[in-house]
């Protein structure tokens, strides 16, 4: 039996060194549970940063899986299936966007939004509408045009010259924005809660700022809802908390439960801006994962699911607040739904290796915000569990 130490010398040795990797091998998982190579039952609280929407091993998705894997696992795009057509249908149908796109990730999605924007702005304002403003500690993605897109430099170091035509706004700065907008700019890109930037919400005022602006420069208002969506705050997407529809969201994570899938929606207004031959991927759509998203968003749209999202996540956000009183190493709780951060008035390395030691993984978020962002399906029991050993901790 390979043991867990065996298994880090041989990441060490045979993998890029690309993440600060906790020391715990996880093996399987059931529900919101997972347990390691050595035999630990952990509580997971992470999802696989907000992945796996309806926790491991179950039953209906990996049914889906395994009849759609039966059938057929992929084919080229320049073909139809069932699947990919079904999974379009039902985002544009409980949405009101017009059409689909499918990809792999959040990065190509986030792409994606990008190409789509400078594209509908050099058809409808010239070839000098390409800019596109996004917010400073947003997170965006890894490709060359996301992590531009990111504003924050510590991932853009190493790899510059970034790519032109961005530009950064102060997240929740109506002022700095409108000093930034002008009939140049295409686009302006968002996350509804700031997720590598801290679990920081949009406010409102701001929000509908954004989308006035870009109303009046024929510009495309872009929410990146990779972490965001796919019920994570309670909504089928978080944008649905506000009075303000965009033009084109981002899409991936969550929606699969598991299987790497992304894509865009976008609205009559620019969806019909590519064209065969302006953008592609290869394994977008693919059947099997398409598959495996019909059953994660029938699942959400089910009776009562998503309200269960709101109950169980204000519950622990309400626990912790009443945690703060008492340990004043808490500084600040913030988020929506299952979407929680939790600000540490030290780093918060060390405090998430107590809590692996305690029963619990979580995510980091910056160097003083622990993440909470379990499986949408967590119950009451689950959280009180998750609770108990974070205040054990604190103490």
């Amino acid at each position: 039996m390979t043991t867990a130490n065996q298994m880090i010398a041989e990441c060490d040795k045979y993998v890029m060194n690309t993440y600060g990797r906790f020391p715990i091998c996880f093996d399987r998982g059931e529900g919101v549970w997972l347990y390691t190579v050595d035999g630990r039952k952990i509580l997971d609280m992470s999802a696989g940063i907000a992945v796996s929407s309806l926790g491991h091993a179950n039953p209906a998705l990996l049914a889906a899986i395994q009849e759609q894997a039966a059938k057929l696992i992929h084919v080229s795009n320049l073909y139809y299936t069932k699947p990919f057509i079904e999974l379009a249908k039902l985002l544009v149908e409980n949405t009101h966007f017009a059409k689909a796109f499918f990809c792999n990730s959040g990065g190509e999605a986030n792409e994606a939004a990008i190409k789509l924007a400078r594209k509908y702005g050099k058809s409808h304002g010239g070839e000098d509408k390409y800019k596109i403003l996004t917010m400073k500690n947003s997170f965006h993605g890894r490709t060359l045009a996301t992590v531009t897109a990111t504003g924050q430099t510590k991932y853009q170091h190493g790899f510059e010259p970034v790519m032109p035509g961005f530009d950064y706004v102060e997240f929740n700065n109506i002022d700095d924005l409108n000093a930034k907008m002008d009939k140049n700019v295409c686009a302006v890109m968002l996350e509804v809660v700031q997720g590598e930037g801290g679990i920081k919400p949009v406010t409102p005022e701001f929000f509908a700022a954004a989308r006035k602006a870009c109303d009046d420069n024929d510009a495309l208002l872009i929410v990146d809802e990779v972490q965001t969506g796919i019920g994570r705050t309670g909504k089928l997407f978080a944008y649905q908390h506000y009075d303000v529809e965009p033009d084109v969201i981002s899409m991936a994570k969550g929606i699969a439960g598991g299987l790497p899938m992304g894509g865009i929606l976008a609205t009559s207004k620019c969806c019909d801006t590519f064209q065969p031959g302006d953008h592609a991927s290869t394994f977008g759509g693919n059947p099997v994962a398409a598959a495996a998203a019909c059953v994660v968003i029938k699942t959400l749209l089910s009776d009562g699911f998503l309200k269960n999202v709101t109950d169980t996540s204000n519950y622990f956000a309400d626990s912790v607040r009443a945690l703060q009183k008492k340990y004043p190493v808490i500084k600040d709780v913030r988020g929506m739904g299952w979407l929680r951060g939790i600000e540490l008035t030290i780093e918060n390395r060390d405090v998430i290796n107590k809590l692996i030691d305690a029963g619990v993984v979580t995510c980091p978020s910056g160097k003083n915000v622990i993440r909470f962002i379990p499986p949408l399906i967590i119950t009451k029991d689950e959280v009180d569990f998750a609770l108990e050993k974070l205040e054990n901790v604190l103490k």
